[in-house]
């Protein structure tokens, strides 16, 4: 398969948040009122069970939030389709079934996105042989980014029993049921964009609940968000009492009289999830054993998130207290990393350029002339600044705005845009704007001392005129120049502060360095003695690959993969009941 190796998305390319953003409002407005996982329902009525109960031994793979840059996505891919990893003297083989988390492509859900960013690489790490008896069957829930063309390429992915790499998709809907040894099931949900769970689905999970649970039933629940960490956040985030209503009616059964009491004794072991790129666990109940573990799992090929903001208790299901049990990265590190956001304006040319030329057309407004009067520049390049002409810079900078409604507006639009930038739902909530405020009158002062600054010093100090060419191309150049690099400086001393001290902005400040390493996988056993958990980190990928193959049947190679268990296993005996 012929694609593209890319590079990590450039969340700050201004052409590229446009287009998402664009993306990202049709959906929402559009999904509300065709929602293909009904249109799905409709057309097969069947209840699909994916059974693998009759393995004594079972074992699967959960990654999630893949699909990014090739360095990540492919060094995980090829970890994924090894036939096993050594980790602690032990092997642990490939899983018999891979499960995808959500976002499986980034930024938007073209088809191009899909071959370049997922389907390629795990092809190439791990090539489809039909040949193969023993071909593993994958399987996947979307997150929002699969949901930005209203889930047509992602069905065309996954619910038509074609093959990634060598993995076989078994799927008919956006989300399934795999009924697993020793009573065991895996049960994955689709949320769509942090909406209700359609009526269909319910249904779905509800005659699964109903006929085939009993009291010796146990739950791995996979899901598309960490709604109890984004709960610990905003306390108005309703996804977590969406997941609350899930478990409590549909899999307990609640209210439901024929399957009620049936039900009652079921367990929610596990709930795997995705959505922030990290590994993250935490864990409800005194004994490990006894315990429900909330896992999110992130780290599939997308931009590292900080863990240093996760709360060490949150409320977690049924009211109960969870507490966070470890971390990969680390909150040191976390914290370390999350400085890069200083070398913003290295990460974000592109913003830079994006600054630097709105200064440039502010400017420009501004210098247009008033009958009768010199020009704005003119008048500024007269007052010294720093032998007391404070009064005077700003009494023309004040006559000029004053003529000139469209710089003032220009003015207000980059205030009012960088305020509403501001993340309000976690943190320090609404006194988060302040910090948005002042970053906002930063970038005001900057702008019009450097338009004061560059008028004194290209009338004045060089003799130009104000209307040369020289003197135009100059001053367009070190307001683009010096005006986007010290804005993209303020913008990355903003981020810093941010994540730093007010515990906010934890896409937005990660998403601007786009680390690569910190990657991880589960690797799951359900066997006779229970359920295990192996957490699998990779701290820094490859970043080397060279093609071995050909242009239509590639195959890559590169250093060593240096994996580890991010903590020691996490086991869950059988006998034991919460």
């Amino acid at each position: 398969m012929k694609f593209e190796k890319k590079p990590m998305v450039n969340w700050y390319d201004p052409r590229q948040l446009a287009f998402t953003g664009v993306k990202t409002v049709l959906s929402s407005v559009f999904g509300n009122f065709a929602d293909r996982r009904e249109m799905l329902a409709a057309l097969d009525q069947e209840i699909q069970i994916h059974d693998y109960s009759e393995k004594k031994e079972f074992w699967f793979d959960f990654i999630s939030d893949l699909g990014d840059g090739f360095n990540p996505t492919y060094t995980l891919a090829e970890l994924l389709a090894r036939e096993s990893l050594t980790l602690r003297g032990k092997s642990l083989k490939r899983g018999d079934v891979l499960v995808m988390g959500g976002d499986e492509v980034y930024p938007t859900p073209e088809i191009i996105e899909y071959t370049n960013r997922l389907r390629g690489p795990y092809q190439a790490a791990f090539p489809k042989n039909e040949a193969d008896e023993n071909r593993p069957d994958v399987f996947a829930i979307p997150g929002n980014h699969d949901w930005y063309d209203g889930l047509t390429n992602f069905l065309r992915l996954f619910t038509q029993k074609r093959s990634l790499g060598n993995w076989r998709t078994q799927q008919s809907r956006s989300y399934f049921a795999l009924k697993l040894p020793h009573d065991y099931w895996l049960i994955a949900i689709d949320v769509q964009l942090n909406a209700d769970i359609d009526y269909p689905q319910i249904c779905y999970f509800r005659e699964i609940a109903k006929t085939h649970f009993n009291e010796a039933s146990k739950i791995i629940l996979c899901t598309s968000e960490p709604s109890w960490v984004y709960k610990s956040f905003d306390d108005k985030n309703e996804s977590f009492d969406r997941l609350q209503f899930f478990i409590d009616k549909v899999l307990f059964g609640k209210g439901e009289k024929d399957y009620e009491t049936k039900n009652k004794s079921i367990q929610i072991k596990s709930i795997l999830t995705g959505d922030l790129h990290h590994y993250a666990r935490y864990e409800t109940g005194k004994q490990q054993e006894a315990s429900c573990q909330l896992i999110t799992a992130g780290g599939g090929g997308a931009f590292m998130h900080p863990t240093h903001t996760l709360k060490p208790e949150i409320e977690s299901l049924g009211g109960e207290t969870s507490h966070l049990k470890k971390v990969f990265p680390s909150k040191q590190e976390s914290i370390r990393l999350s400085f890069l956001n200083l070398l913003f304006p290295y990460f974000s040319l592109t913003m830079l350029f994006f600054f630097g030329i709105y200064h440039v057309f502010t400017s420009w407004i501004l210098q247009t002339k008033v009958e009768g009067e010199t020009s704005l520049m003119e008048r500024l390049a007269a007052a010294n600044l720093f032998d007391g002409g404070l009064g005077e810079v700003l009494q023309t900078i004040g006559s000029g705005i004053s003529h000139h409604p469209g710089a003032l507006f220009l003015n207000i639009l980059l205030v009012i845009g960088l305020v509403l930038f501001t993340d309000t739902k976690s943190g320090k909530k609404n006194l988060n704007y302040i910090a948005g405020a002042v970053h906002a009158l930063l970038h005001l002062l900057n702008f019009y001392f450097l338009l004061w600054l560059f008028s004194y010093t290209n009338l004045q100090s060089l003799g130009l005129d104000v209307n040369s060419v020289e003197q135009i191309l100059l001053f367009i150049g070190e307001m683009v120049l010096v005006g986007g690099i010290i804005s993209g400086v303020l913008f990355g001393l903003y981020l810093t502060f941010s994540v730093v001290v007010l515990k906010n902005h934890i896409t937005e400040a990660s998403s601007s360095y786009r680390w690569e390493g910190y990657k991880n996988f589960l690797r799951i056993a359900v066997t006779a003695d229970g359920l295990t958990i192996y957490p699998i980190g990779v701290k820094q990928v490859v970043r080397n690959w060279k093609n071995t193959g050909t242009e239509e049947n590639p195959r890559f190679e590169g250093g060593p993969i240096n994996y580890e268990l991010i903590e020691d296993p996490i086991t869950i005996h059988h006998e034991t009941t919460r």
